[in-house]
């Protein structure tokens, strides 16, 4: 039997759905183009005015926003309402460097919080329920997102932040804790270190897992499930759109429903930008029905993926998208966090190396490295080991300064990384992300 948060909208008629969205869309635009300078210069170098939107089949008269846009409209730009009816921001690292800031009213934090709570209860959470979440806090939406729908379901919420698993693993096992929230990496290292400390997975009370902010397998999956003896549940979100709880896994694991009341989901040929048919593998874009702080339209996600309308057992009538399945550009999500070449050559530069590197990225013990390999100019080279560990320790503070997260930096000699064709490889990624 099927748990719902919200019953009437999750369980709502295909036509109730899109007259909610046409109705919620031609609102948006129309604040959007008279509250948003940017994204209105957008509109009328595309000659779109906002009666032209009349339902959300004309959502594709609008221009897309891309990552470079965010960038470029730093801090403010985006804001779609005054800085006096904000309440918060959440922020993400940027291609560069310079980071994504989301804006939040008071109204978007409640309607995010109930998104969560959508994912709570479809993953079987009631007001009985003991909610551990060990998603980073802070800037990070992790925690903030399931900490506020955990509230909203009534569960006893553990803030645990990320981080200290000795700590986790004693609150975990003294408070009871029914229901885990975390990265699927994070929750493979609790189940190891738990199996190390010699209990078994029927010792905790945990029942389900809510994981996301990176790639996982259903690989991962199975094994998770076994070692923590719970069912896992994949949740998607990104700060641009507010942060988890876009998009839940209900019971059947099949793919995430997308919250369509506030999210309406395209997708798209990421080189031409043309909507493609139902079905059909490609780029994901959002367009944010009802944020008032930071209201994206036709966001351009960069996540590869394919959405279906199958009918689900769960009873969920909202549409839903696949796990993502690569990206359309470069970025990288190590332990959680997005990074960028781009931001690696950054500070490369700013510490003046030449930009000849190479990523590695491998997964340990289920946990993500990151090694960074740089080649020295002839000029800079040292046969004194001591000399080159010092410089790599130096690079590796100012790499962690950039990304968030430690990185193991390596100077290597000149012309050691093998080129293809002229053009060093940027990014080895050895992790098995698909099965």
């Amino acid at each position: 039997m099927s748990n719902y948060y919200q019953k009437e909208i999750e369980t709502a008629s295909r036509d109730e759905i899109i007259r909610i969205q046409n109705e919620k869309l031609v609102k948006q635009v129309k604040r959007v183009y008279e509250n948003v300078p940017y994204y209105r210069d957008l509109m009328d170098k595309k000659g779109v005015k906002p009666e032209d939107i009349k339902s959300i089949d004309d959502i594709k008269l609008l221009p897309f926003l891309s990552k470079a846009d965010l960038r470029d409209a730093y801090p403010y730009g985006l804001l779609g309402t005054d800085i006096k009816n904000c309440v918060r921001i959440q922020s993400t690292s940027g291609t560069t460097g310079r980071r994504v800031v989301a804006f939040y009213t008071q109204h978007d934090i409640d309607l995010w919080e109930e998104c969560c709570a959508r994912a709570i209860v479809a993953a079987g959470g009631t007001n009985e329920d003991v909610c551990q979440v060990c998603y980073g806090y802070g800037l990070f939406t992790g925690g903030p997102g399931l900490n506020g729908g955990s509230h909203k379901v009534g569960c006893l919420t553990l803030p645990m932040s990320s981080g200290n698993t000795d700590r986790q693993i004693q609150f975990m096992m003294d408070l009871g804790a029914t229901i885990l929230c975390c990265t699927p990496s994070y929750a493979a290292y609790i189940g190891e270190t738990l199996k190390e400390k010699g209990y078994k997975p029927e010792d905790n009370k945990l029942k389900a897992g809510i994981f996301g902010a990176e790639p996982w397998t259903e690989e991962m999956r199975r094994s998770i499930q076994e070692s923590l003896g719970i069912k896992a549940y994949d949740i998607y979100g990104l700060t641009e759109t507010s942060g988890p709880g876009v998009a839940f896994e209900c019971e059947e694991q099949t793919g995430m429903h997308i919250n369509e009341d506030h999210f309406y989901a395209e997708i798209i040929d990421p080189d031409t930008g043309e909507v493609l048919p139902e079905g059909s593998k490609g780029e994901l874009v959002f367009t944010s029905l009802d944020k008032e702080g930071f209201p994206l339209l036709r966001y351009r996600t960069r996540d590869i993926c394919v959405l279906s309308r199958k009918p689900c057992s769960c009873g969920r009538t909202h549409v839903k998208m696949s796990k993502p399945m690569g990206r359309s550009d470069d970025m990288m999500i190590i332990r959680g966090v997005n990074v960028f070449p781009s931001q690696i050559e950054t500070v490369l530069l700013k510490e003046g190396y030449e930009p000849n590197y190479q990523i590695v990225v491998d997964r340990e013990r289920n946990n993500d490295t990151l090694d960074v390999y740089v080649e020295l100019s002839p000029d800079q080279f040292s046969d004194k080991i001591a000399d080159i560990q010092n410089r790599e320790k130096s690079l590796e503070s100012a790499m962690r300064a950039m990304l968030g997260i430690g990185a193991k930096m390596h100077l290597v000699p000149p012309k050691s990384i093998a080129r293809s064709e002229g053009k060093a490889v940027r990014v080895i990624d050895k992790r098995k992300l698909h099965d």
